[in-house]
């Protein structure tokens, strides 16, 4: 399973206003484990960016002078995320910027026609009804470390959400199946035929990754119009 962490920063906060991406951060998730690699770059909106954005992520308009323009990186992202699906902390405003990126370009695709999305706000506030659920707080709640967040970075927030995103869903576990040191080791068959077998051990979902599992069927079922889990 190939999971892309994906995170965005912008000029301000709506496309429909001119609005541009200009950094793109993304960890690659391998059946839920970092593979180490990643796609961050920086770009040129071509347009001046908002003081109070300034003020979220630290990016000066001079910093992106020499960067390249989007159409310059699309290629390269939309190679990165293909046939992933993409973990996104509200997901609609980051889709938002890129399909409108997209658009700007007079392509006929949509990022929903590379990758599907899950929403961790969406997850959180299933999970955790009527609290904050913004990253920082899920951080401070799943007792991840974000002390090095003083702006928000795409690359970082990414990183962050990564491990944001596998402590809310069952961290990764290694289901059981490792030793302990001191924990006995039938050293031939014959032991099992003795009468040692060890004792099955038998895992059980909680709350959070059951909740988890009913998000992920919804999302299947509103992508693609039908879920083999709904069927039983």
């Amino acid at each position: 399973m190939r999971q892309i962490i994906l995170d965005t920063e912008t000029t301000g906060l709506e496309p429909s206003e001119g609005h541009r991406i200009i950094e793109i951060g993304c960890v690659e998730l391998i059946d839920r484990r970092p593979s180490q690699h990643h796609f961050h770059q920086y770009i040129n909106p071509e347009r001046e960016i908002e003081e109070g954005a300034m003020e979220v992520h630290g990016i000066s308009n001079e910093f992106l002078q020499d960067k390249p323009v989007f159409a310059d990186v699309v290629a390269d992202l939309l190679t990165f995320v293909d046939g992933a699906e993409l973990i996104i902390h509200n997901a609609p405003f980051d889709i938002g910027f890129l399909d409108w990126e997209l658009s700007q370009l007079e392509r006929p695709d949509r990022m929903s026609d590379h990758v599907a999305v899950l929403d961790t706000l969406e997850l959180a506030r299933e999970l955790h009804p009527g609290q904050r659920n913004s990253l920082d707080a899920l951080c401070k709640r799943y007792e991840v470390d974000n002390s090095s967040r003083k702006l928000h970075g795409a690359l970082l927030d990414a990183e962050i959400l990564a491990d944001v995103y596998l402590a809310m869903t069952g961290g990764q576990s290694d289901l059981g199946l490792s030793f302990q040191a001191d924990e006995p080791v039938a050293s031939d068959p014959g032991d099992f035929s003795r009468g040692e077998r060890p004792a099955l051990l038998v895992l059980t979902a909680n709350p959070q990754e059951l909740a988890a599992h009913e998000a992920r069927v919804r999302a299947i079922q509103e992508k693609s119009g039908h879920c083999l889990w709904n069927d039983n």
